[in-house]
């Protein structure tokens, strides 16, 4: 694969970083916990979750099992093509509404870890379509004042 003009990270693995920091706040550890799991520093784990430095398959194997998962978690929904670049970019660079420091916040990760908690998979849907058309309803119904 040719090197990246700009030297970004590549979109996969912005995507496959996302998932680990996804499925680590599922589970409530942190970065250090995480770290110490797989024997690496939690600045390494910064850096994959970010995309900065890739995850080697071996590293890769060694976060599933930490985090019990399969490795092809980390790649489940991945979209292809131009798509998933601009999409890794935006969230990346915050650029769909400070995605990138949204999902910083502490009420997004607590919110993320109740979801998970939910065990009824009706509920969750319900939650799921109750937060989409209140989300999509303030953007639609807003009126100037």
């Amino acid at each position: 694969m040719a090197k990246r003009e700009d030297d970004s990270p590549h979109p996969i693995d912005v995507y496959v970083g996302g998932r680990m920091r996804l499925r680590r706040i599922q589970l409530g550890l942190s970065q250090g916990a995480l770290a110490s799991k797989i024997g690496v520093s939690f600045q390494a784990v910064q850096k994959y979750e970010s995309g900065d430095i890739r995850i080697s398959a071996s590293r890769l194997y060694d976060v599933a099992q930490a985090l019990a998962v399969s490795p092809g978690f980390f790649f489940e929904g991945y979209p292809d093509g131009l798509v998933a670049a601009n999409l890794a970019h935006d969230f990346q660079t915050g650029a769909e509404g400070e995605v990138s420091e949204t999902f910083d916040r502490r009420e997004v990760m607590s919110l993320i870890r109740g979801f998970y908690g939910i065990k009824d998979k009706q509920i969750q849907g319900d939650i799921l379509r109750l937060i989409s058309k209140l989300g999509h309803r303030e953007l639609d119904t807003e009126q100037p004042h």
